[in-house]
């Protein structure tokens, strides 16, 4: 019997097959409750700039959306159920091709002249496919024996950290095909706390200049990290104190190149507002990038915060335990917006934005995820990077402690912790 439900599973499992022509791309959307495998059976390919491997097959998890491309021909086999799949010859690899290519020739010119490496910054509206075009780059980027720095300030959908951060880290190896960017090492991650700069322009520009500062230490420190330059994912707020914290971003880093994606008004916006010095290219979003609405991206949010605790196919084992509220001095960035007349001489309403305010344990930390700052001392605590996170999972406010949903066990590693506005249902 059990020979037979075996061979039926084959038989129903659904399989097909794709020849591409040269410059084509095979574009996949996942279904939403099952997982797709995909091979090669012939040529070459590549998916967001990583090497496929022919006859080995990969898996892909619900809900991903992928496209696989191909400079000189391939076929390729998709087993298990698509939302969509279908073969374009319409892409923009060609024009990202060539991109990467300038960036070489700046980094062999900064080799000889001994100074560092390209910066470029990746802008433009939401859903245009921005961190496509850096794990593209990030990937021909170290396939050509480089070590790039890979900076993510986009605190919504962040590819680095949890969402809610501003992060950095050393790219040393292409991206898996099936997982990502995932063994990055040792990144140095920033809390915010929200999942729009607009919560708090204030605090999101401060960690920038912050961030923007570790990461030239981090240059001067090594030569192949300063040699390979530094790829910058920004958020899709472009507007008002979106676009000046654009600025802001492209002057803390000192950044040669701005890639503009499928947006003429604020590639004009940037020529107009930069220094003769940065050049501003304004590159086509890829036509398989698709819109995502409110509810996709708030799953998005949380697949990202528990793939921190639990990984990306469920491998990791996190610890749950009490906490006692003597134990930890927690605090939240940022207090009340108050207008100038009501705050104390000489202070701006500007400022509350990066004051500390305590929280006392309660309930009202239920579900809250919590950053584990680095901080010894309280005069560092918004400006410190931190060590992890953790989300409250219960409250006993009789026996003054909360349980934790922690990665790694018992004890914290320090006292200080910052509570974001964001919170994580432990449900599924």
């Amino acid at each position: 019997m059990e020979g037979s439900s075996s061979e039926n599973k084959e038989e129903t499992t659904h399989t097909e097959e794709y020849k591409l022509e040269p410059l084509s791309e095979l574009r996949v959307e996942v279904d939403s409750g099952a997982e797709v495998e995909l091979e090669l059976t012939d040529g070459k390919a590549e998916v967001f700039g990583t090497e496929l491997v022919k006859g080995k097959r990969a898996t892909f998890l619900p809900s991903s959306k992928l496209a696989v491309f191909t400079w000189h021909g391939c076929s390729i086999k998709l087993i298990g159920k698509t939302e969509m799949a279908y073969v374009s010859k319409e892409t923009p690899m060609v024009m990202y091709l060539n991109v990467h290519g300038a960036l070489e020739q700046m980094k062999r010119k900064a080799s000889e002249e001994l100074t560092p490496g390209p910066r470029i910054m990746i802008v433009g509206p939401k859903d245009v496919g921005k961190s496509t075009v850096c794990k593209l780059f990030l990937n021909y980027c170290v396939r050509a024996g480089h070590a790039p720095l890979f900076v993510d300030i986009d605190v919504g959908q962040s590819m680095i950290s949890i969402p809610g951060t501003l992060a950095a880290a050393v790219v040393e190896r292409p991206a898996d095909i099936e997982d990502g960017f995932i063994q990055s090492v040792a990144p140095v991650v920033y809390h915010f706390g929200h999942f729009s700069p607009n919560e708090n322009l204030a605090l999101y520009n401060l960690l920038i200049s912050r961030l923007a500062s570790v990461i030239q230490l981090k240059c001067e420190a090594n030569k192949k990290t300063n040699l390979s330059g530094v790829i910058i994912n920004t958020s899709g707020w472009v507007r008002g104190g979106g676009y000046q914290s654009l600025v802001h971003t492209a002057g803390a880093f000192e950044v040669d190149i701005i890639a503009v994606l499928d947006q003429e008004r604020l590639y004009n916006e940037l020529v107009r507002d930069m220094p003769d010095f940065v050049k501003v290219i304004l590159l086509p979003k890829s036509g398989g990038v698709v819109e995502r609405n409110a509810h996709s991206r708030t799953e998005s949010r949380d697949s990202k915060i528990r793939e921190y605790f639990y990984g990306i196919r469920n491998t990791y084992f996190p610890h749950s335990f009490e906490v006692k509220f003597t134990d930890v001095k927690i605090y939240k960035i940022g207090g009340p917006h108050l207008p100038d007349s009501c705050l104390p001489l000489g202070m701006k309403s500007q400022d509350s934005k990066t004051k500390l305010v305590p929280v006392q344990p309660g309930v009202n930390l239920m579900h809250h995820v919590l950053s584990m700052s680095a901080a010894t001392t309280l005069e560092k605590l918004v400006e410190v990077n931190v060590l992890g996170f953790v989300v409250v999972t219960s409250v006993d406010a009789e026996r003054q402690v909360f349980t934790v949903l922690a990665p790694a066990p018992r004890p914290l590693p320090k006292t200080y912790l910052l509570q974001m506005d964001i919170q994580f249902l432990d449900i599924k």
